[in-house]
């Protein structure tokens, strides 16, 4: 399973930097357009649009890449943020919805519970947090 998890890890990050990728992209292409029209208003307007779609493409791909870093660690917090972010990506069809199923079923596994468990455990044991 920790093969699975190495692999969950990888995919979400990946995942949440396309998204972020395609944010950074919009946002340059909209802005872009109302500066090149060279009017002060076009450029007001798009700005604030191509602000508002970024903030809206990146904030929901922050969580599936902080959890993605935090599953190589074995942290509690990235399980979960990981099996919420799952769950809401089983409405994105069709990339999401399979990346969701992969993650729901690898994350509810027991042996993956007990890991996770087990490392949490030893931090407390070794006096980390």
């Amino acid at each position: 399973m920790e093969q699975h998890i190495t692999i969950l890890g990888v995919l979400h990050i990946a995942y949440g930097a396309l998204g972020i990728l395609i944010a950074m992209i919009v946002f340059m292409a909209v802005v872009g357009g109302g500066m090149l029209s060279g009017d002060t208003e076009a450029m007001a307007i798009t700005s604030l649009v191509g602000t508002s779609i970024a903030t809206f493409l990146i904030v929901p791909s922050l969580p599936g890449l902080i959890g993605g870093l935090g599953i190589f660690r074995y942290r509690q917090w990235a399980r979960i943020t990981l099996l919420v972010v799952g769950f809401i990506n089983l409405l994105i069809v069709p990339f999401g919805t399979i990346l969701g199923i992969y993650t729901i079923w690898v994350l509810m596994n027991i042996e993956v519970k007990d890991m996770f468990e087990k490392q949490a455990a030893g931090r407390v044991a070794r006096g980390e947090s």
